[in-house]
């Protein structure tokens, strides 16, 4: 037993209330067991109790054992007065208060407690893996819809902080997590660098001069040093030179990596398509609000870059022909990722509740992710029918399961409620 479950029992009143009485044997009833208090002071708020022919209406405060009041010095704190219940796992102390005690330990079903304790020693994807296949399927709708709602609010959180270090201004805000997003997992944070380093005002003026983009981005990236052979090389290096000193840019500290990745997502790669996508599309982020099909969101991101790329992943090492397009696998990435925790982060900030369905409504049009985390929920049983249901699924593996909130989670809870 611990203190977060005692909670849990507590609040979904997941014991035997038959005959309550407390530890002095007074009658007892629950009319409400309060609200968690997630605060300073006792564990539940506005608790509502008849002891005898008395109701109370106050706190209700939660230990492991009757001691525990005293070991954390609630005696002598002012937040403890009103406390009209103290409920514990075992009244293993008398101790001189004016507050009746609830004993839960003969209470609450062994089962429960089994199950609870195989889900915390289980080292499987899913810790209810077993029994996960019983939860009905308006349980899994409902927690999905909290679990995406969950993640875009911590992805609009990010937003809106890098907003409030651009000092309020949505297209350099966009423009960062977009690169973020090209860099994949193992560049984002470089590639969010390099956005950092090249204002959007700077990118602006460059706009249809699509050599000096990629130069500005190949160029932070520390990708133009060293001598080239090639003529494009270079020319990109000449050009980074001159507007390095122009703008007095400092090339980042930290590296971009190549190691144990597809070509096709070499750094050098992506930085020459994010050069196209600021080349091709002006005023992006503006088009993206407006967007009215996920067809035509794809479509402003379906860029290829420059014709040296076709036969480059890298600077000065040729290779066979293959524009390097996009791709709708990237784009639809893109599109999770970035477009869609920005533009909801946007109607968050001002209120705009279209603009929020619009992002939603975009994951419902958008495949499933195919991933390790969807594979393995796949395995039991558990399918995505599209994005929406994929990001649910990544957030509820990313932060219950491997953290083992399986008392913060709807199926973990529906699960207890069987067996309690």
């Amino acid at each position: 037993m611990n203190e977060r479950l005692l909670q849990f029992i507590w609040q979904f009143q997941y014991y035997n209330k038959q005959e309550l009485q407390t530890a002095g044997a007074e009658p007892l009833q629950i009319i409400h067991p309060g609200h968690l208090n997630t605060n300073q002071g006792p564990d539940f708020k506005e608790a509502s109790v008849k002891i005898g022919n008395t109701v109370l209406v106050g706190a209700a405060e939660l230990h492991l054992r009757t001691s525990d009041w005293l070991k954390h010095q609630h005696d002598g704190d002012a937040n403890y007065k009103n406390v009209v219940l103290h409920i514990v796992w075992q009244h293993d102390a008398t101790i001189h208060t004016h507050v009746p005690v609830l004993e839960l330990q003969h209470r609450v079903s062994k089962i429960m407690l089994q199950q609870y304790q195989q889900w915390m020693n289980n080292p499987q994807l899913v810790p209810c893996a077993g029994t996960i296949s019983h939860v009905k399927e308006l349980v899994w709708m409902n927690w999905k819809e909290r679990l995406l709602a969950e993640r875009l609010e911590r992805k609009a959180a990010y937003a809106l902080q890098l907003l409030q270090q651009n000092k309020q201004h949505w297209q350099e805000t966009f423009w960062q997590l977009l690169a973020r997003n090209f860099g994949i997992k193992i560049n984002a944070d470089a590639f969010e660098a390099i956005a950092k380093s090249l204002p959007v005002t700077i990118l602006a003026k460059h706009k249809n001069q699509l050599p000096v983009l990629e130069a500005l981005l190949l160029g932070q990236a520390g990708l133009l040093q060293g001598d080239f052979t090639e003529d494009y090389p270079k020319l990109l290096q000449r050009e980074y030179q001159f507007y390095q000193a122009k703008y007095q840019l400092q090339p980042l500290n930290q590296p971009v990596h190549f190691l144990r990745m597809r070509p096709a997502s070499f750094p050098t790669v992506r930085l020459a398509q994010l050069a196209a996508l600021v080349y091709d599309a002006a005023h992006l982020f503006s088009k993206i609000k407006e967007a009215a099909t996920i067809d035509a969101l794809i479509k402003l991101l379906n860029v290829t870059a420059n014709d040296y790329w076709h036969y480059h992943y890298l600077l000065d090492e040729a290779t066979d022909y293959k524009p390097k397009k996009l791709g709708r696998q990237m784009v639809v990435t893109i599109i999770i990722n970035s477009i869609v925790p920005v533009v909801f982060a946007y109607g968050l900030m001002h209120k705009d509740e279209v603009l929020k369905e619009k992002a939603l409504y975009w994951l419902q049009q958008l495949p499933a992710e195919k991933n390790t985390i969807t594979a393995g929920w796949q395995q039991l049983g558990i399918t995505s029918q599209h994005a929406f249901d994929s990001q649910a699924l990544i957030e509820l593996k990313t932060q219950y399961c491997s953290k083992k909130r399986c008392l913060d989670c709807g199926v973990g809870n529906a699960l207890l409620k069987m067996v309690q």
